[in-house]
């Protein structure tokens, strides 16, 4: 005797339970406060023309730091990994960006745009590179074996972090290596209302919005984010249908790594110059970013490295002093606010 198969209520092939089902909105509130701080800088600074300088600027500071910062909240967002050694690949870029850029003097000091953005892009691509295989080494020989133990985690990537240094101060030594940009990107444009712009800051924010599209289809719209992304959730399930997850975990790690190094070299030309600190010294600024946006979250990445920046360059322009501790301030309300950041991944 044969049996009709029951419906299923909750099954979404149910038209009406689907259609009953509400959809996740977006939630606009945390681009709301970084239109709402800006907003509340303008009466304070006066000028608007001062206004909109800052605000740019500020913005493309906040594009490389999300560059940087990126990398670090992909690998703890998929991975599980909190990576204190962050540090080390962001140096590697910015270094590997004295030696290629230094040998290319001819393209550097050429008048030609093309040039200076060839040699840019060039001492990118080499920094990345080595990043990323430093970055699978490290994960090889130092997190392999700590993978699912925070604290280790930690303490041992701080360690790879300290050797980093100590390495790069034997290849490039230990002194303030200039790092200056290329002719074409030095100075400013002048904008409509006396709003200067730097050029670099504009090559930046271009790279930065890059990156972030990038990530974003590469994580909703690929297969390869989709394998990711069930990896995280069913590890298991993902290898028995014949995926090799840890060697998507590997690849992860690495482009992580990789993009510490796209962000060494353009902080280092930001900075205008390089230390072997350069990475710890940005690590700081780095785990404020990704905790005011949700750890593992990359659109929360994005919004708090936004934040940061624009909250540095106001303070800085308003009240020296205080910027020294406003983006820590910043972090601290956030968190009174929203405890698990602005964009948790958990909520999604």
């Amino acid at each position: 005797m044969s049996t009709a198969p029951s419906a299923n209520p909750a099954s979404p092939a149910n038209p009406e339970q689907a259609a009953a089902v509400p959809k996740a909105r977006f939630d606009w509130i945390p681009l709301a406060l970084l239109a709402g701080l800006a907003g509340l800088a303008l009466p304070l600074i006066g000028s608007p023309g001062s206004w909109a300088t800052l605000t740019l600027a500020g913005l493309a500071m906040g594009l490389i730091i999300f560059i940087i910062a990126s990398g670090l909240t992909l690998v703890f967002g998929l991975m599980d990994v909190l990576n204190f050694g962050h540090g080390v690949f962001i140096a590697l870029g910015a270094f590997m960006a004295t030696t290629v850029l230094g040998a290319m003097g001819g393209w550097v000091a050429s008048p030609s745009l093309a040039l200076n953005l060839l040699a840019v892009g060039l001492a990118a691509v080499v920094g990345m590179a080595v990043a990323g295989g430093v970055g699978l080494a490290f994960e090889r020989v130092l997190v392999r074996p700590v993978y699912g133990m925070h604290l280790k985690q930690i303490l041992i990537t701080m360690g790879g972090m300290i050797i980093g240094e100590e390495l790069i101060k034997v290849i490039w030594g230990a002194q303030l290596t200039p790092l200056p940009p290329p002719e074409g990107l030095r100075g400013a444009l002048l904008l409509p209302g006396d709003v200067a712009v730097e050029k670099l800051r504009l090559l930046a924010a271009a790279v930065g919005l890059a990156v972030f599209a990038g990530l974003l289809l590469l994580l909703n719209r690929t297969k390869l984010g989709l394998l990711i992304r069930a990896g995280v959730q069913d590890r298991e399930m993902v290898e028995s249908l014949g995926y090799r997850i840890r060697r998507l975990f590997v690849a992860v790690f690495v482009g992580g790594s990789a993009l510490a190094g796209l962000g060494g070299v353009l902080w280092g030309l930001y900075q205008q110059g390089v230390t072997p600190q350069i990475g710890a010294q940005v690590n700081t600024l780095i785990f404020i970013v990704i905790i005011i946006g949700g750890l593992g979250s990359t659109l929360g990445c994005f919004v708090g490295a936004l934040l940061v920046g624009l909250m540095a360059n106001y303070t800085g322009f308003l009240a020296p002093k205080v910027a020294l501790f406003s983006n820590i301030g910043l972090m601290v309300a956030i968190l009174l606010w929203r405890p698990q950041g602005l964009y948790p991944v958990t909520s999604r």
